[in-house]
C-alpha cells in the first residue's frame, strides 16, 4: 500500500510541477514599472549640462598608442603634447591595455588631415568614433 502511495507521487509530483512552470509563463508580455520623475531627472541633467557646458557630442579621435605598459602609455602622451600642445590627447585604460587618443573633431575629413600630420612621429595611427569634448574656446572671443 505504501509503496503505491510512493509510485503515485513520483508520477503526479512532477506533473504537478511542470504545470505550474507552464502556467507561470507570460508570452511576449513585460511591463516596465518606474516612477515618472526619472524622465524628470533625466531631462533636468541633460539642461544642467548644458549649462555648466559639458556638451559632448560623437565625433573623432586619433589613437597614436595602444600597449599595455602605463609608462610607454605616458611617455607618448608626453611626446605628443610636446609636438601639438593646443591638442587635447587622453590616456584610457581598457583591459589589458592602455591607449592614447588625441584630439576632439567634429568631422572625420579633418581627423584625416590631423592623423596625416602624426605621420612624421607616430606609426599604425588610427581614427576611432567616440563622444569627444567641445572645443576649447577663448574667454576673450566672447
Amino acid at each position: 500500500m505504501a509503496s503505491g502511495n510512493i509510485i503515485r507521487c513520483c508520477f503526479f509530483m512532477p506533473l504537478f510541477f511542470s504545470f505550474l512552470m507552464v502556467s507561470a509563463q507570460n508570452k511576449g508580455k513585460v511591463e516596465v514599472v518606474k516612477d515618472p520623475r526619472v524622465d524628470t531627472l533625466i531631462a533636468r541633467r541633460a539642461e544642467l549640462e548644458k549649462a555648466v557646458g559639458i556638451d559632448q557630442a560623437t565625433g573623432f579621435r586619433v589613437q597614436i598608442y595602444t600597449g599595455a605598459n602605463r609608462k610607454d602609455a605616458y611617455a607618448t602622451q608626453a611626446k605628443f603634447q610636446e609636438q601639438f600642445p593646443d591638442i587635447r590627447s587622453y590616456v584610457i585604460y581598457s583591459d589589458p591595455n592602455f591607449k592614447v587618443r588625441a584630439g576632439d573633431f567634429r568631422s572625420r575629413a579633418d581627423a584625416e588631415k590631423f592623423q596625416a600630420d602624426l605621420k612624421k612621429w607616430f606609426t599604425g595611427t588610427f581614427i576611432i568614433t567616440e563622444k569627444i569634448n567641445p572645443p576649447k574656446t577663448d574667454s576673450a572671443d566672447e
